[in-house]
């Protein structure tokens, strides 16, 4: 991502985050490749995650923005069919919407690289038709490979990534990452936003923001406030 005011939502290590808790048994193995994914959300300067009518996605600071690749690498494979979910309702709790998450679709649209060493990464949850790549293009670092959305078993826009030791999302399991450089603003309001409404209205910034620490060669924890360089 680039630019100010993105959140690692449900990161590394808080414990019963929708990440940490997504162990698999497959093939007679227990894997779980989302162990260190970040669901990141962005917000304006103000901590509001959308302004004017909270039930469009076009409502929301971060939806359509877009998402660059973070390595050279391949394209394994992509999925570009499925529709927007409406904000708020999270498909999985809905016995409708349940009835219509597959394997192959819960992670909505979404592009899995293979950037060398045994290490794939993936993006999910991107706008339907967004996707500039498929399978078997090479990309560069920093090429925009789609944009950001609301699709797959999500109640609202984000971009979920992790890397993972496989191409399959059930049978890889997780790899550690650090990002290049960011800016570490302090911590969203943890208790603030989980007590949101389904739409997360509110501002929920902590008083005082402080202007930032230059990071390099980390992995912002669980609620940070990040700024990304925007070259």
């Amino acid at each position: 991502m680039k630019g100010p005011n993105w959140i690692a939502l449900n990161g590394c290590c808080a414990p019963d985050t929708w990440h940490r808790s997504a162990l698999l048994a497959v093939d007679g193995k227990l894997n779980n490749s989302q162990r260190f994914a970040i669901d990141w959300k962005q917000t304006n300067a103000q901590g509001e995650f959308y302004t004017g009518d909270k039930t469009q996605n076009e409502s929301y600071v971060d939806y359509g923005s877009n998402i660059y690749a973070v390595a050279d690498g391949t394209v394994v494979s992509t999925l570009d069919d499925v529709d927007a979910n409406a904000p708020g309702v999270l498909p999985a709790t809905n016995p409708v919407l349940r009835a219509k998450i597959t394997v192959e679709n819960a992670d909505g649209n979404h592009i899995i690289l293979d950037i060398g060493g045994g290490v794939y990464a993936m993006y999910a949850h991107m706008i339907k038709g967004s996707l500039k790549v498929q399978p078997g293009d090479t990309v560069k670092k920093g090429d925009v490979i789609g944009q950001l959305g609301n699709t797959g078993n999500a109640n609202a826009s984000h971009m979920h990534f992790q890397l993972m030791n496989d191409p399959s999302i059930l049978e890889g399991d997780a790899l550690p990452y650090a990002i290049d450089r960011f800016t570490y603003r302090g911590q969203l309001d943890a208790q603030a936003l989980a007590a949101a409404d389904d739409y997360l209205t509110g501002a929920f910034f902590p008083p005082n923001l402080p202007t930032g620490q230059p990071r390099t060669e980390q992995l912002p924890m669980s609620m940070a406030i990040v700024d990304f360089p925007t070259e």
